[in-house]
Formats: structure tokens, C-alpha cells, sequence
């Protein structure tokens, strides 16, 4: 599963055809959730409030770059690295 951002400590990871709704998981120490593409919510596991705020507002501002990924790893394309809310 590939890392295709990584920001605050937050690891954004996408399965290849992985099953729908789209989504990838984010990852913060030992906390998982996948996360719907769509609405940056959290549709199954847990973050803490604040990595799961930022993980929103880092989801909301790449929506079409993750609806990219999404698209590439159903089709078994290699995946584009997505610049974090870190990034300068």
C-alpha cells in the first residue's frame, strides 16, 4: 500500500483496487481510519480530533488529485505523491 502524502505525523496511504466508496486510510501512531474521499470524514476506524480535523482540511483542499489516485489504483497504476499541509 503506498504512502502518497505524509504530513504532522500523518501517513495517507491507498490500497490498489481497493472496494468502493473512494477513500484511503490515514494513519497516527497507532490509530487507523479510512477516510471518504468526498467529505474527508472518517467512515471506519478512529484518529484523534486534531488529526482527524487536519486530515479533513487536507482531503477538502486535494480532492481531485485523491480522486486521481483513486482512479489510477483501480486500474493498477502507479500512484502521484500529494503534498501535505506541511508542505512549503
Amino acid at each position: 500500500m503506498p504512502t502518497i502524502a505524509w504530513f504532522y505525523g500523518i501517513a495517507i496511504r491507498m490500497y490498489f483496487k481497493d472496494h468502493p466508496p473512494p477513500h484511503f486510510e490515514a494513519t497516527y501512531g497507532e490509530h487507523e481510519a479510512n477516510i471518504a474521499i468526498a467529505t474527508g470524514e472518517v467512515i471506519d476506524g478512529r484518529l484523534p480530533r486534531t488529526a482527524a480535523r487536519l486530515v479533513k482540511q487536507w482531503t477538502l483542499a486535494h480532492q481531485s488529485e485523491l480522486h486521481s489516485n483513486w482512479e489510477r489504483a483501480r486500474a493498477n497504476i502507479p500512484l502521484e505523491r500529494i503534498a501535505g499541509l506541511d508542505a512549503d
